[in-house]
């Protein structure tokens, strides 16, 4: 259960809860998808009548949610006091490892054992098992996970399994009874009942870079309820726990679950191909300042997202967008900020035509934009190596002559196959005696092989010789 804690004052802490355990999966691809059963209609006509209980609903759910337990196994590095050495020669430093179990829950959303649950219940786990309501337990593995959201997908070899109908998240009111289960604590698997209190949670800092849009509630969620099943009055799935925002580590009625339909979605593509591709649009923006709309041309009222600054060559400048634009609707949807355009941009299929009404300058424009395939890691030029252009600011901070030009390394990942041989502030001149001009011609350039690169560094060029795999 991932948390966030406020103590008192301004400061605000994200506290990671039970479980941040997890497997990585590596090129699976499944032919088979699971069959879902999806209701879409409203959780009520208006008309809803008293209710003494929810015994009947909640009893055929409970069956659905099960316990996600997590091992990972923690090396740490001990180093030898050089005194020791002094005495007893060259010893080498010491390695210690630990064990670390979290706890978790989950859904079962097919017959055949697909389970879903967050990413930081199953995250850098070197073992999962599962165990079901009526004690059979599994081993479990991971088909994909997906940090930018927070869902992850699990499987287990099992058959004829308990399932829940998944609602249309979209079609939740504020008010909504909705029940939480899972197993908090590891007290065991504990129901709790509450209302929708709030829809499209975003900018909660809980997903660092990611896709917030949380259905927010008042039944209790606390450590352990991570993964399992936010469910309507009629029993159907309409989120999955994932958060709680506290000043104590246990739940005060604010409490976070990723929308169905979100979740639906990046689950359909890990099992596809246990990867999640998102569309990109490529622009930055921002909500329509009420002090500037009428400056704008817009009238009174009018909700949009302002276009700050278009990337040149991408999806949006091709199709005529602007900066100045303001985009008050994509597909038919209306966008209040930025959080909403980005993240049903990010939901859509990359190569898809999408429709968005402009107004510009006060006129109302319908623009046309083929949404490319976005880069999670745009920076990056060979796995762990992020470069970036050659900048006035960067040539004078880094003291580099002006007959210079390339790509600057900024970072190297820990875990870089290429770290011995390249580290920050290397400028990378030319690729195999080509000048290394922009980032996605030196990606095209470095493909499977044996490259030479002319780089310069501390006031030197030097040839680096690299083996790309």
């Amino acid at each position: 259960m991932k948390s966030k804690f406020l103590p008192s004052v301004l400061a605000i802490a994200v506290v990671f809860g039970a479980c941040s355990l997890g497997l990585n999966a590596k090129d699976v691809v499944l032919a088979k998808k699971p069959t879902l059963h999806v209701d879409r209609s409203p959780v009520s006509d208006g008309k809803s009548p008293v209710v003494a209980s929810y015994a009947d609903v909640v009893e055929p759910v409970q069956k659905a949610v099960v316990s996600v337990y997590s091992k990972k196994i923690v090396r740490e590095r001990v180093a030898i006091n050089p005194l020791m050495r002094q005495f007893f020669g060259d010893i080498p430093d010491q390695e210690r490892e630990h064990k670390e179990e979290g706890l978790g829950s989950g859904v079962i959303i097919s017959a055949d054992g697909y389970i879903l649950t967050n990413n930081h219940v199953v995250e850098g786990a070197d073992e999962l098992k599962v165990s079901l309501p009526d004690d059979r337990e599994y081993i479990a593995k991971v088909i994909g996970s997906d940090p930018k959201t927070d869902v992850a997908v699990i499987k287990i070899e099992a058959d004829h399994l308990p399932t829940l109908t998944l609602a249309d998240s979209d079609k939740l009111r504020v008010g909504d009874v909705v029940f939480a289960v899972g197993n908090p604590l590891g007290v065991g698997q504990t129901v709790t009942s509450g209302i929708v209190s709030a829809k499209g949670r975003s900018q909660l800092g809980l997903l660092e870079g990611g896709y917030e849009s949380f259905i927010q509630t008042d039944a209790a969620i606390n450590m352990g309820n991570s993964g399992g099943a936010l469910v309507d009055a009629k029993g159907r799935l309409v989120g999955i726990n994932s958060a709680i925002i506290s000043t104590s580590k246990g739940s005060i009625g604010i409490g976070f679950a990723i929308p169905i339909n979100l979740a639906a979605s990046v689950m359909q593509s890990l099992i596809e191909t246990g990867t999640v591709t998102r569309g990109f649009l490529g622009i930055s923006a921002q909500a329509v300042p009420s002090e500037d709309a009428e400056a704008l041309g817009l009238a009174k009222g009018t909700r949009g997202v302002l276009i700050l600054e278009v990337t040149p060559g991408a999806p949006a400048d091709k199709a005529g967008l602007k900066r100045g634009d303001v985009v008050l609707s994509i597909e038919g949807k209306g966008v209040t900020s930025w959080e909403d355009l980005r993240l049903i941009i990010a939901e859509t299929t990359p190569g898809t035509k999408v429709k968005l009404a402009v107004s510009r300058n006060g006129k109302p424009l319908l623009v046309e934009a083929l949404l490319a395939k976005y880069d999670e890691k745009p920076d990056e030029l060979i796995p762990g190596v992020n470069v970036t252009a050659l900048t006035p600011e960067v040539r004078r901070r880094n003291n580099l002559p002006a007959r210079l030009n390339g790509l600057m390394v900024t970072s190297v990942a820990d875990d870089s196959p290429y770290r011995d041989q390249l580290v920050p502030n290397v400028l990378i001149v030319q690729i195999d005696r080509e000048d290394a001009t922009d980032l996605a011609s030196a990606k095209a350039a470095l493909n499977p092989g044996r490259h030479m690169l002319y780089v310069f560094y501390h006031g030197g060029m030097r040839v680096v010789r690299l083996d790309v795999e």
